[in-house]
């Protein structure tokens, strides 16, 4: 008993100073983005038809949205490197073959984080925009504040560089035998509420970005159901051949 109490603690100080190096890299990348915080800022209202210069309201915004952007342009560098430090951490209960299969999920899990931002910036933030503006139509003034201006792409730009890591979550599920086609298929309704719900919490409040946001969001859940059911057919078939060989042998 005093054996596995040692151990879970070892294996509770291993997780906590990883998380540790995870907050540091984070840290780290957030203060190296600053130096160059005031391009990024300038890449991004570049497309503005206000020009590139938003309104501010007191000079503490200036500084939060600059931290702001640093901060999502450092998870870019922090998300690959917790996926690194989670496999580090897995890797012992592993075998060989396991954990070449689940360390090649590394470099797919930062791809599929900037693709997600990728979607979200150059697909849902621009439609969203437009569209909200389009409803003005002349009768108000437009001013935009930084603030709120760089707060609501992050809300509708951030969470699809999360939401498309799904598909590796779905493959590494389907390999353990949790997941298959025939129970996301089952599990279809409570999955597009739940989605539908997660869409209308991320966007901002009004029924337009509410569509906007959760359709993608149904879609990629039919793109994990596809990719569930061809990593469940290379399973069954990796299954197969397994047994083939052993009734030869």
């Amino acid at each position: 008993m005093a054996d596995k109490k040692m151990a879970l603690i070892e294996h509770f100080n291993e997780l906590r100073r990883r998380m540790i190096a995870v907050f540091i890299v984070f840290i780290a990348s957030s203060a190296t983005m600053l130096f160059f915080v005031k391009r990024c800022y300038l890449w991004l209202v570049h497309d503005l038809g206000v020009g590139s210069k938003l309104a501010v309201l007191g000079p503490t915004e200036i500084v939060s949205v600059y931290f702001l952007i640093a901060g999502v342009a450092a998870l870019a560098v922090t998300v690959p490197f917790a996926a690194w430090q989670l496999w580090r951490f897995v890797a012992p209960a592993l075998s060989e073959k396991e954990r070449r299969v689940t360390l090649s999920y590394i470099p797919v899990i930062f791809l599929l984080f900037i693709g997600g931002l990728v979607f979200g910036y150059e697909i849902v933030f621009p439609n969203i925009l437009h569209f909200l503006l389009g409803l003005n139509d002349g009768t108000f003034q437009v001013v935009f504040t930084t603030e709120r201006y760089f707060r609501f792409m992050t809300h509708s730009v951030l969470p699809f560089g999360f939401l498309f890591e799904l598909p590796v979550i779905v493959v590494f599920l389907t390999n353990i035998g949790i997941l298959t086609p025939v129970r996301m298929r089952k599990m279809r309704r409570i999955a597009y509420f739940v989605l539908i719900v997660v869409g209308v919490v991320m966007s901002p409040p009004d029924f337009v970005s509410d569509i906007l946001m959760s359709v993608p969001l149904l879609l990629l859940y039919e793109i994990c159901v596809s990719v569930a059911l061809i990593t469940y057919r290379r399973k069954v078939r990796r299954s197969r051949k397994t047994e083939d060989q052993v009734e030869l042998s």
